[in-house]
């Protein structure tokens, strides 16, 4: 694993690199002539390329750097399957306190108005002048740090009170877990779930369902209305845009459900007695009396619905694996 580390000023990217050479055995690799005496013994190397050369060779080595910045310096490493993109930021006053202690040390003087102002050249870069006509600002270009700190795979909020208590909270996010390389398939399943799920329209709650067997995908489906029924955004569920007749039922709900849609997409003579439906959400009842009919072995789901424990009974009653899974943070 190769991770590289970046970050607003005094964020906490020295310690996090610490982190990893002093507890987890990384090896710290750059491409500049270190100045600190302490990493007088690191490799260095003359180019980003080179770099990318000896990693992609050493990939089993876990290697770690602070010394790539730019985004063309990072955007050739986001296609290697061993590269980890982690930042690291935090409160700007918190920062200040430590950016500020550090100048001390260095006999300069740093103000909170200085930090500012250098934190929003940074993020936003320097203010355009206002005598500029109108059609200038139709696009104003984001800065490169801001383009690099959103390919990061791993966001760290540092607004921990200690090294201790920052070290503590690594822990728990494991950024060593190869599920952040190459995600496992009930992350990878679950997540094109959660992709589906953008493609409802209905107005109560988005649902995105996939049938799997053989860890083969079998199909996708999101919760609507049915096919050449007006959208659910556009009124065409009255139940759904809260224009029903007070006490109707669900069962007088146009929408078919993602489950519904994957089950009717797939078909039942394809579906066979190991396939596994992954759902963003929970099913509710009756998507669980129409899992249980079509021989589905198990079902995945991310979020709880109001449900639950009917569809539990229902699956469990049915001889289906229910099965919740928390997504890696």
């Amino acid at each position: 694993m190769f991770i590289a580390i970046i970050g607003t000023p005094s964020a906490g990217k020295r310690t996090l690199l610490d982190y990893l050479v002093s507890k987890h055995g990384f090896t710290q690799i750059g491409l500049e002539a270190p100045s600190d005496p302490m990493d007088a013994a690191r490799p260095t190397f003359a180019s980003p390329a080179i770099l990318l050369d000896y990693v992609t060779h050493n990939w089993l080595i876990n290697t770690v750097t602070t010394d790539l910045r730019t985004y063309d310096e990072i955007e050739p490493f986001l296609k290697r399957p061993f590269f980890l993109l982690v930042s690291v930021d935090g409160p700007l006053r918190t920062r200040f306190e430590r950016e500020r202690e550090r100048s001390k040390n260095s006999g300069s003087t740093l103000t909170l108005d200085d930090f500012i102002a250098e934190h929003d050249t940074l993020l936003n870069g320097p203010p355009l002048p206002t005598s500029l006509p109108p059609s200038t600002f139709a696009h104003h270009p984001q800065t490169d740090f801001s383009r690099v700190m959103k390919l990061a795979n791993v966001s760290v909020c540092n607004n921990l009170p200690s090294v201790p208590a920052l070290w503590a909270y690594l822990d728990q996010l494991n950024l060593m877990d190869e599920e952040r390389l190459r995600p496992g398939w009930d992350t990878y399943f679950m997540t094109l779930a959660s992709l589906a799920s953008h493609r409802s329209n209905c107005m109560k709650r988005r649902v995105g369902a996939l049938l799997v067997r053989s860890k083969r995908i079998l199909s996708t489906g999101y919760n609507g209305t049915p096919r050449g029924i007006r959208n659910c955004n556009q009124g065409g569920c009255r139940r759904c845009n809260g224009t029903a007749r007070g006490g109707e039922s669900l069962d007088e709900c146009l929408c078919l459900h993602a489950e519904e849609n994957a089950l009717l997409e797939a078909g039942r003579e394809r579906i066979g007695d190991d396939s596994v439906i992954y759902c963003n959400t929970c099913p509710c009842l009756r998507c669980s009396v129409k899992i249980v009919q079509t021989g589905v072995r198990e079902v995945v789901y991310n979020q709880s619905y109001s449900m639950d424990a009917a569809s539990a009974m229902v699956l469990k009653e049915g001889g289906v694996i229910l099965r919740q899974l928390h997504m890696p943070p």
